[in-house]
């Protein structure tokens, strides 16, 4: 198969860019509580992923191959030491976008984001970017199995830190 030539590859990359630049912002927005180190964190994964578009095999979806990518670069950007000692939520530059479920205020975005990051992740792949299991196995290098048994007890977490917040009509 013909390598692609640099033009194709930034023609392709500003066509994932148009495609899939608004959700991943928004993501990494919620994974790293800060809207300008989103950005950065975007800006990142867009040119991590023109290196490596070469090497995409299409065993994924352009989505969850960027997906991962995204999370692996807000992993690494929360691990440096300089973030821990922030403790800030900065969502107010992004730009707005109908939320996939409205709640009257942020008390279901506040324990979502205080989930252990292993659980966090998975809930932010799974209900806010509506991936699948499998995409997010893929995206986060889990087996399948895992992801569901992740996902039951990040739901089980959630309902009980909730209960008080949501009408439940099996009471």
């Amino acid at each position: 198969m013909p390598q692609e030539s640099p033009w194709e590859n930034q023609a392709r990359l500003e066509g994932l860019m148009e495609q899939y630049g608004s959700s991943l912002l928004r993501m990494c927005a919620l994974y790293l509580r800060d809207a300008y180190l989103a950005q950065d964190a975007v800006q990142e994964t867009f040119l991590k992923a023109y290196r490596r578009i070469h090497n995409f095999r299409g065993d994924s979806s352009e989505k969850t191959w960027l997906t991962a990518i995204a999370m692996n670069v807000c992993r690494d950007m929360l691990r440096k030491p300089w973030h821990r000692h922030q403790s800030r939520m900065n969502l107010d530059a992004l730009p707005e976008q109908p939320a996939p479920f409205a709640f009257p205020d942020d008390t279901v975005l506040t324990q979502v984001m205080s989930l252990p990051e292993k659980y966090r992740a998975l809930i932010l792949l799974r209900y806010y970017q509506g991936m699948k299991n499998k995409e997010i196995a893929c995206a986060l290098q889990l087996s399948e199995g895992k992801v569901r048994s992740r996902l039951n007890r990040a739901n089980s977490i959630l309902k009980d830190r909730l209960k008080e917040w949501y009408y439940d009509e099996d009471q």
